[in-house]
């Protein structure tokens, strides 16, 4: 069985790039990652493929909903 490796692919760092921005102050770096990866296997079970645009809407949605549980929690 082939190793899983924990970083995405090169593709998507300009997504990473544009979702730790976003989050800044909100998530950390590694909690954006986790959710890009996510969303790309997400995407890729579902659908069976897993194209940029459509990992940062997903892990997006992902990564405003945890904000906003994170705010009920306060």
């Amino acid at each position: 069985m082939p190793e899983k490796s924990t970083a995405p692919p090169r593709d998507f760092a300009p997504v990473l790039a544009r979702l730790n921005t976003e989050f800044a102050g909100v998530h950390l770096e590694a909690t954006v990652s986790r959710c890009v990866d996510a969303a790309r296997q997400g995407a890729l079970d579902v659908t069976g493929r897993a194209t940029p645009d459509l990992v940062e809407r997903i892990a997006r949605q992902h990564l405003q909903v945890l904000a906003l549980a994170f705010a009920e929690r306060r």
